[in-house]
C-alpha cells in the first residue's frame, strides 16, 4: 500500500530526531512553553529527552496540572476480553506468534455470551474486544457478533483486532463499535520488517494507517502507541505523538487515546519460536525505567492535553496508582489476557494461554476502592447512546 501524507510528514520528522541534540535549557524553554499552554513539535521531543529526565518533578506539577483543566479528578475504567489467540503473524516478541505452540481457543458465542456476563456483573460498562490476528478464525462477523452480545450490557465497545480497510470498519460501527485500537508496534521501518517478518502484520503501511481508514468509516474514537523497548522508545513515543497529533489535526472531530505499554515477558513453547526469539536481541538502550515511563506519560499529557491516556495492567500497582494521579485518565481493572478466564463456562483444558504476563490483577472494587482514596473518580462510561 502506498503511503499517505501523514505517514511521509511522521517518518521524515522520526528520521531527523535525535534525542540527544536537546540540552537542559531547551528543556526549561519546552517547560515554559508548556506552562503557558504551548507545547510545539519542538517542544514535545525536548520533553522525551535524556536532558529532561533532571526535570521530571517539574514535568509531572505540569502534567497533573493538564488532567485536571481538561479532565478533572475522573478516571475511565475498562476491561478487555480476548475472545481468540489465533493468530496468522510471527511477531517474534509476541506469545500469539502463529509458530508458538501455546493453548489456542475460540470463544463460541454462547461462551462470549458467558464472558460479557461476568465482566458486566462487576459494574463496568466499557469493554475492549480483542482477538489475535487471524482472519480464519475470528473475521469481521465474528467479531460484530461479538459486539451484540457486548451491547445488550456495555455502553462503550472497543475493538483491538487486525486492521481492516474502511468498509469493514463501517460495518462494524454500524453494529457499534465505538473505539478501534491500533498500535503501530516500532515506526522505526527497518525495525518494524524485521520484527513482523510474515503475515498482514508484515505490512508496516497499511497499519499505519489504520486509524485514518477507521476515522473515515464513522468510528468517533481511535487509540494509538508503541510497544515500549522494541526500538528506541525516545523515537517510538516522538513519532507516536506526531502520528496522533496530526490526525487530531486532521479530524478535529476524534478523540484521540494514547498508551505506553512496555514490554512484559511471554511464553514460548516450541523450538522453531524460542529459536526465532533468541534470534532477536533486545538491546538495553531500548528498555526503560519507571522514571523513563513516567517522562513519557507526562510528556504525552502536555503535548496532546485533550487526549485520553491509557495505564496498562503491564505496570504494577504503586506505578498506575501514581500515573493516574499525574497524567493517565484510563486504566483497566479485573484484567486476564488469556480466553475464557472470567466466567466458569470453559473447563480448563479448554482455556486459551496469554498473550504476555501482567503485573497487576486488581478487580473492579480494588482498583476503585484505590481511586476514591486519592480523591479520584471512577468513570464507568462518560458517553450516552440516544
Amino acid at each position: 500500500m502506498m503511503k499517505n501524507e501523514i505517514e511521509d510528514i511522521v517518518l521524515s520528522a522520526l528520521g531527523a530526531y535525535n534525542p540527544s541534540n536537546y540540552t537542559k535549557d531547551d528543556v526549561r524553554r519546552s517547560l515554559d512553553n508548556a506552562a503557558r499552554n504551548i507545547c510545539s513539535d519542538n517542544d514535545f521531543a525536548a520533553l522525551l529527552s535524556p536532558a529532561a529526565q533532571a526535570f521530571l518533578e517539574d514535568m509531572a506539577v505540569l502534567a497533573r496540572q493538564e488532567k485536571l483543566r481538561h479532565f478533572g479528578n475522573s478516571i475511565n475504567i475498562f476491561t478487555p476480553l480476548y475472545i481468540s489467540n489465533y493468530c496468522e503473524n510471527s511477531c517474534v516478541y509476541c506469545g500469539f506468534n502463529k509458530h508458538n505452540s501455546i493453548r489456542r481457543s475460540r470463544l463460541t458465542l454462547d461462551e462470549i455470551d458467558a464472558e460479557i456476563k461476568a465482566i458486566a456483573k462487576t459494574g463496568l460498562e466499557e469493554i475492549l474486544i480483542l482477538t489475535g490476528e487471524s482472519q480464519k478464525h475470528a473475521n469481521k462477523d465474528y467479531i460484530a457478533q461479538a459486539i451484540d452480545i457486548a451491547k445488550k450490557h456495555f455502553r462503550v465497545i472497543g475493538l483491538e483486532v487486525f486492521p481492516m480497510d474502511i468498509d469493514e470498519y463501517s460495518f462494524l460501527r454500524e453494529r457499534g463499535a465505538d473505539f478501534i485500537t491500533v498500535f503501530q508496534e516500532t515506526y522505526e521501518k527497518e525495525t518494524y520488517e524485521k520484527l513482523h517478518p510474515s503475515g498482514q502484520k508484515h505490512d508496516f503501511s497499511f497499519r499505519f494507517n489504520s486509524q485514518e481508514r477507521a476515522l473515515k468509516a464513522g468510528i468517533r474514537g481511535v487509540a494509538f502507541g508503541s510497544l515500549l523497548g522494541l526500538g528506541d522508545f525516545r523515537k517510538d513515543v516522538f513519532a507516536t505523538g506526531i502520528h496522533s497529533s496530526l490526525i487530531q489535526k486532521k479530524y478535529p472531530h476524534a478523540e484521540i487515546s494514547l498508551s505506553c505499554p512496555r514490554l512484559r515477558p511471554v511464553r514460548f513453547n516450541n523450538n522453531a519460536t524460542v529459536s526465532q526469539n533468541k534470534a532477536w536481541q533486545i538491546s538495553s538502550e531500548n528498555l526503560l525505567s519507571e522514571a523513563d515511563l513516567l517522562q513519557v506519560i507526562c510528556a504525552f499529557r502536555l503535548f496532546m492535553p485533550f487526549a485520553g491516556i491509557t495505564i496498562s495492567s503491564r505496570e504494577n500497582e504503586r506505578f498506575r496508582n501514581n500515573a493516574v494521579e499525574i497524567a493517565a485518565t484510563r486504566i483497566s481493572a479485573g484484567v486476564d489476557v488469556g480466553i475464557g478466564r472470567h466466567s466458569d463456562i470453559l473447563p480448563e483444558v479448554s482455556l486459551g494461554d496469554e498473550q504476555f504476563e501482567i503485573s497487576d490483577s486488581r478487580n473492579v472494587e480494588e482498583i476503585c476502592k484505590m481511586l476514591f482514596s486519592r480523591g479520584l473518580q471512577p468513570v464507568m462510561s462518560d458517553y450516552i447512546n440516544v
